[in-house]
């Protein structure tokens, strides 16, 4: 273990695990989504979604990679048997795939805190105009995404202690900081009660098919489930720690940026009447719109911050997403970590292009004839939304039929002396073994049915 590297305690652990799991999927996929679903309806289904579903599926993840002390790929191999190696390899290629698309958005967001806090952003007149011109413009984005990926790479190419943990140990706390700012700010501005209420105030009749199916799958994304990331910082984690009292600190750290987030976007919204607003259009379009309306000056420190702010959660995310596929070739071919991080770097840089092309540059790529039309981006990533769900089914398939269940609770009673006969064991028993293989299972077909036909062809 000590030649791979190691967390230096369980703050370094949770502090790693929570920025994998926090990133735009919390601040920009979160809001808009609870938006469509009631605010507050979508919210609360939320919030059971990740404790009840995906904490034990995060428990399990943890559980291998610790036991195993080795990547995703050798961890299913180590404890299944070489078949069930591809399993591993299954979610290492999928990491791959998210980062590829996950560089290009972050690399927008990375544009737009260059171009609000130092440029004339916010002097623009259009700003549904302005971003698709932007996108449109391979130029910048091919140069914003290349320098987010340098500093990816920079930190991953460092190691687990030095890169990895160090990084989180300082822009975790700073994204939380900001966050926690951003909200302060935005409960001044005018009619920010009526965002307020509409995200904390529950409407049960809101809750739908359609606000369980996207609570469900926003709650598995945005904790990082299914793709190998906390098999591989399980396995950096030592044997005296309390696996499932961890899980359970970064869920919450997890779902509390989620919610500090949305309240801090729905005052903001509010003003403008613009809660249902859609993917990028949120962040990129509406808030800017907000940011403008404040002032040159206010409008730049604050919009510079939220920007900056998501910079931090992407980079947390695309740290891990990189550690993954470094991880296996360090692990399984013996490559130094240097070399292995910097030719994944290149090569993943290489894979997104086809995203940044997608959006008006190439126009086939922008309207993908079997796809409803939609763009590469898109496609790629709701192919990963289902490999993740996917992955995460299989692996309580893996843990029920392979490892069995009684190895995993042999590891998490290490370090964890009462988890024997506690009602918590019983809970995480069931849904490993079949709760949450039935509910993810049924979850990918129809994540499969709503990307290619739209769910509301069988739910109205």
């Amino acid at each position: 273990m000590s030649n791979r590297g190691s967390f230096s305690g369980r703050l370094g652990f949770i502090l790693a695990a929570a920025g994998s799991a926090v990133g735009l999927g919390n601040i920009w996929r979160f809001p808009y989504l609870a938006g469509q679903n009631g605010g507050a309806a979508f919210l609360l289904i939320y919030l059971i979604c990740v404790f009840a579903l995906c904490f034990p599926v995060m428990v399990g993840e943890i559980a291998i990679g610790r036991n195993a002390q080795t990547d995703a790929y050798g961890s299913y191999k180590k404890l299944g048997g070489g078949k069930w190696g591809y399993l591993g390899l299954f979610g290492i290629l999928a990491g791959i795939f998210i980062l590829s698309f996950y560089n290009v958005v972050a690399g927008w967001a990375f544009g737009y805190f260059l171009e609000i806090s130092f440029g004339d952003l916010l002097n623009q007149t259009n700003y549904g105009q302005y971003f698709g011109n932007y996108v449109n413009d391979i130029s910048d984005n091919f140069w914003f995404s290349l320098g987010f990926m340098v500093f990816t790479a920079l930190i991953v190419s460092q190691g687990v202690q030095k890169g990895i943990e160090m990084a989180n140990k300082i822009m975790m706390p700073a994204l939380y900081i900001i966050l926690l700012g951003l909200i302060v700010y935005s409960l001044t501005l005018p009619n920010a009660i009526e965002g307020v209420k509409f995200y904390l105030i529950p409407d049960l009749s809101e809750i739908k098919t359609q606000t369980i199916f996207d609570g469900l799958r926003q709650a598995f994304f945005s904790l990082s489930l299914g793709m190998g990331a906390l098999i591989t910082y399980g396995s950096y984690v030592s044997k005296n720690q309390n696996i499932v009292s961890s899980a359970a600190v970064i869920s919450i750290a997890d779902s509390s940026v989620a919610f500090l987030a949305g309240l801090m976007v729905f005052p903001m919204v509010a003003a403008i009447n613009a809660y249902d607003v859609q993917g990028p259009s949120l962040v990129f379009v509406v808030l800017t719109e907000v940011f403008h309306n404040m002032g040159p000056i206010a409008g730049r420190i604050v919009g510079g911050s939220f920007f900056l702010l998501l910079c931090f959660a992407a980079l947390t995310s695309t740290v891990s997403l990189l550690e993954v596929p470094a991880a296996y070739l360090v692990d399984q071919k013996k490559l130094p970590r240097k070399t292995v991080v910097w030719g994944l770097a290149l090569l993943i840089f290489v894979l997104g292009l086809p995203s940044m092309l997608s959006q008006g540059m190439i126009p086939f790529l922008n309207k993908l004839s079997f796809y409803k039309e939609r763009d590469f981006l898109s496609f790629v990533s709701d192919m990963c939304d289902i490999s993740l769900t996917v992955g995460g089914g299989l692996m309580c398939i893996f843990i029920r039929n392979r490892w069995k269940i009684a190895n995993m609770n042999n590891e998490l009673a290490i370090g964890n002396p009462t988890y024997f006969g506690s009602l918590l064991k019983k809970y995480i028993d069931f849904a490993i073994m079949w709760l949450c293989p039935i509910i993810l299972g049924i979850l990918s077909i129809l994540i499969i049915i709503d990307k290619f036909w739209g769910i509301e062809k069988i739910f109205g």
